[in-house]
């Protein structure tokens, strides 16, 4: 692929942070999904692509290269939400291009997305979750900030990237509030209860000055060297603590998302609260948690639905008889 194709991409990517405010990781998989990987493994990038097939430029990719395109995908067993993905990017960056008249036509514009598999969000128990959080050794510095760690992502429903991120300066644990900046640096408040609370108090007066030095900066979350703890590692500690209790779920971050949503829906929180607590822009996005479990699903029935209603006081009215005949037997 020539070399000028790249700079449109720098260009593509400045549109992207100036204009449309995407996150560092929104834009690293943008440009992931165009340039694809340029030093191992399969080589799945939009860009790669093309220059395997011969395709000469931007503007000579038709809906016959873009279905061979899929195609590829496809054989090299891309889940269907990622070839989504992948196609979503590709339709921004040539809609991109049509707006600042690099081309003429948009080679996505007849493309058919793949029919997305519907799964319902896993998610813990409260019974899990309450092993999971009481898995770190409070009585050693470390153990304190992790559950620190696991009981803000649990009252929070914080990204793994917000957690990351997290500042000092963004804690107010007197009102038990957190400011946090989500995707597309939209900043919302989160609020947590008083588990998260003492557990953060305490991991801030005792653990964190141990850790922080002069490069730690206002981050809130430290490794024993002052550094700030990443993505991964925070995806990789909770793996291990989920394994270490008995878990027979793959825990990630985003499964205490999932968890958060739904221990929220199932105490009777209303949709709307639960999509500003968790940043969701569309409301549609927040509805995949509506989902509750059996028990749940049974009491709201029960009181709600007017049928099941009127059979309970049909069999109250049943049972009277029955009580007072064995109160006259007396």
């Amino acid at each position: 692929m020539q070399q000028y194709i790249f700079g449109y991409v720098e260009r593509f990517v400045d549109y992207l942070e100036a204009e449309k405010h995407a996150s560092r990781y929104t834009v690293r998989n943008y440009k992931s999904d165009l340039i694809g990987n340029l030093q191992h493994g399969t080589q799945k990038g939009f860009f790669q692509f093309l220059d395997r097939r011969g395709v000469p430029s931007l503007e000579a990719v038709d809906k016959g290269i873009m279905r061979e395109y899929l195609g590829y995908l496809v054989d090299q067993r891309v889940a269907k939400v990622s070839l989504a993905r992948k196609l979503s990017v590709i339709r921004s960056f040539y809609r991109y291009l049509l707006r600042e008249r690099i081309i003429e036509r948009n080679p996505t514009a007849l493309t058919v997305s793949p029919k997305l598999d519907h799964h319902l969000p896993e998610f813990l128990t409260i019974d899990e979750m309450d092993r999971l959080l009481k898995m770190p050794d409070v009585s050693k510095p470390l153990g304190q900030r992790d559950r620190a760690v696991l009981e803000l992502f649990y009252a929070a429903g914080m990204r793994v990237s917000e957690m990351a991120q997290l500042n000092m300066r963004h804690m107010d644990l007197d009102s038990r509030e957190i400011r946090v900046m989500g995707k597309g640096n939209k900043e919302r408040i989160v609020i947590i209860g008083q588990p998260a609370t003492q557990a953060l108090e305490t991991y801030l007066r005792q653990t964190r000055p141990q850790f922080a030095n002069k490069y730690s900066g206002d981050a809130v979350f430290l490794n024993y060297k002052g550094g700030r703890l990443t993505e991964r590692w925070l995806q990789k500690a909770l793996l291990k603590y989920a394994h270490d209790a008995g878990l027979l779920k793959k825990v990630h971050p985003h499964i205490l998302r999932h968890t958060f949503a739904t221990h929220l829906l199932d105490g009777g929180a209303d949709l709307r609260v639960v999509q500003d607590l968790l940043g969701h822009a569309s409301l549609s996005t927040t509805q995949i948690y509506t989902h509750v479990t059996q028990t749940q699903a049974r009491k709201v029935y029960m009181g709600s639905h007017p049928m099941a209603r009127l059979k309970d006081k049909e069999n109250e009215h049943d049972a009277e008889p029955t009580a007072k005949t064995e109160d006259y037997s007396i």
